[in-house]
């Protein structure tokens, strides 16, 4: 099944979104491709989140807040996660979920931690969401053995067949 494209999407594009991301890339890499955006991007993605999220073993040292229009995904978003607190963007045919978490910038080390642990959760509750969506795998077929050919088990005989 295709991964969904979904753009996570703050402020600045410097602390929540990048976080969101950054999770959804090392958690559900399976079920999403991941991007983010700001409404007015900043200079550049906060120390703190870097630091937060480097403590976590998710590496954005090279994050740069990006705008709507640069937001280097393959294909438009099918999914826009809005963090910004402001009404998002409307596109057709483009789903658009709220997620209310605080906006740390300017905030302790320990603000960030908490919301990095918030969208932590969020974005863990969103990848289970999206492979339960996915479709149930087939039957198993038996197993194969040599060179491609299979090996049925001979209840009568008690040992595999020929």
């Amino acid at each position: 099944m295709p991964r969904k494209r979904v753009l996570f999407l703050c402020i600045g594009n410097s602390c929540r979104s990048q976080m969101a991301e950054g999770f959804a890339r090392a958690y559900g890499k399976d079920v999403i491709e991941a991007s983010s955006a700001g409404l007015a991007p900043a200079y550049a993605v906060s120390r703190l989140t870097i630091e937060v999220m480097k403590a976590k073993n998710i590496d954005l040292s090279d994050a740069v807040p990006k705008g709507l229009l640069e937001t280097g995904a393959s294909a438009p978003a099918e999914l826009i996660v809005n963090m910004s607190g402001r009404p998002a963007p409307a596109a057709p045919g483009v789903q658009v979920e709220e997620w209310r978490v605080r906006d740390p910038i300017g905030e302790s080390k320990q603000v960030f931690e908490d919301v990095a642990a918030n969208v932590e959760s969020l974005v863990m509750a969103l990848v289970l969401r999206l492979r339960q969506q996915q479709p149930a795998a087939g039957p198993a077929s038996p197993p194969r053995t040599g060179f491609g050919m299979r090996r049925e088990f001979d209840s009568r005989r008690g040992h595999p067949g020929k």
